[in-house]
């Protein structure tokens, strides 16, 4: 056995081995890096130095405005008039809060651009408000987890930050640009599902369409709305880096919990800043040791391997992301986005680019597959918030969520197969 496959040997065999015996995947990426780093007889500052520089991306600073921005949209109201929003524009419909569901998730991903906190912030208004129309609670509870994905994919989204960093030389604007028709592709199709299972069950509507009441919904949620503007309209035009649009909206959101809706008060002050500081630091450590892992594999040049291995595979492009799509989202199970991201984008994107696949759309298609994930056992965070909402079981509330998973992978499979669902408005736009 050569130098390379016993050292490639050590690298993921060490990785699955602290795996299995329970340690945090950030650690085990980190160990492995070490182990197999001092295994080839190179200096063990080097990894440190490129778990430094990944950090030391000024794009990465964006991560903790988001979040920053989430919590204080959270606090100050906004779930409750976007509810109200969406209620007024497709409440009329058969199956109205179901709608209601999906389009607010449209609305309150482009605020907080975390399916987690879409979920946990509106997951306590519309499973209740749905449960007493006649809605099931598992429907109510599946359709809420699923719809809060689409917080990932449109803008503003610390995922797809996370992902151009990694792959490097991706524009964010443009990502944004592409996830905007991806997302609501997603909506439209948890949409299209919804209707289908509210004329099955008879699921009433939620009355009838007003001008005045929509008017009213849009002036209450301006607010709101306005944070979205300030985020992609000052990253589109150009205005400003996703940072600066960042930390701009969080200070705008800020002023607006405190003195505008004034819901928000002082003493939610540390409880704000201890969350965001625990999810940064957990963010930024994964970034870094996979950064090293990535290093690693890079070094052994694994990445080739695995494109030669594919490409033996098939020299179909269909059957090829199909397989792809299946790794994705196998890994999506079991581990987190970000640990997916910072691996597989350096081993996969090479050879999805030899198929004429831009970086944008494997970008997005890469953050709708680990979307799904979050709603699939064991690693699944999302369904561990519905489940806590709703007070159903883990395995009543992934019994639920099964259904709209198959609505999520027809609207994946278009995102895959259909290049200008990602890259028509980026170039359009000249982002490409």
């Amino acid at each position: 056995m050569t130098t390379t496959a016993l050292a490639t040997l050590i690298l993921i065999g060490s990785f699955f081995i602290m795996l299995a015996i329970g340690l945090e995947i950030m650690y085990a990426l980190g160990f492995s890096a070490f182990i197999t780093c001092w295994f080839l007889g190179m200096p063990i500052s080097s990894v440190f130095q490129t778990m430094i520089g990944k950090i030391s991306n000024s794009s990465l600073m964006a991560i903790p405005f988001f979040m920053l921005m989430g919590e204080f949209m959270s606090l100050g109201g906004i779930s409750n008039r976007l509810v109200e929003l969406a209620n007024s524009l497709v409440g009329w419909m058969r199956g109205g809060l179901a709608m209601v569901n999906c389009v607010d998730s449209m609305l309150f991903g482009g605020i907080s651009g975390s399916p987690v906190a879409d979920c946990a912030s509106l997951g306590p208004v519309l499973i209740p408000m749905m449960e007493k129309q006649g809605y099931s609670k598992e429907f109510a509870t599946g359709l809420t987890m699923s719809s809060s994905i689409e917080g990932m994919i449109i803008p503003p989204s610390h995922t797809m930050v996370i992902y151009a960093v990694t792959a490097g030389g991706v524009s964010i604007a443009g990502l944004y640009m592409g996830g905007i028709l991806a997302g609501i592709l997603l909506g439209v199709c948890l949409m299209i599902y919804s209707y289908v299972m509210a004329v099955k069950h008879k699921y009433p509507t939620a009355g009838r369409f007003s001008i005045r009441r929509a008017g009213k919904a849009l002036v209450d949620s301006i607010w709101g709305i306005i944070a979205m503007v300030i985020v992609v309209g000052g990253v589109f035009a150009g205005i400003m880096t996703a940072t600066e649009a960042a930390a701009a909206a969080a200070v705008y959101c800020a002023i607006i919990a405190f003195f505008v809706s004034k819901e928000a008060k002082l003493h939610h002050l540390p409880g704000i800043f201890r969350r965001t500081l625990q999810a940064t630091a957990t963010v930024l450590f994964l970034a870094s040791t996979a950064t090293a892992f990535s290093w690693i594999i890079t070094y052994l040049r694994i990445p080739q391997a695995v494109a030669s291995l594919l490409l033996g595979l098939t020299q179909s492009k269909f059957l090829l992301l199909l397989i792809i799509n299946a790794l994705l989202l196998v890994m999506g199970c079991f581990m987190n986005t970000s640990s997916v991201i910072l691996i597989m984008v350096p081993i996969l994107l090479p050879v999805v680019q030899k198929f004429g696949m831009s970086a944008i759309q494997f970008g997005i298609m890469m953050v709708m597959n680990l979307g799904i994930g979050l709603l699939t056992p064991p690693v699944g965070s999302v369904l561990f918030i519905g489940s806590s909402i709703s007070g159903l079981s883990l395995e009543k509330v992934s019994k639920a969520v099964f259904p709209q998973l198959l609505a999520m992978l027809a609207a994946l499979m278009i995102v895959t197969y259909v290049p200008a669902v990602t890259t028509f408005l980026p170039t359009y736009f000249n982002f490409i």
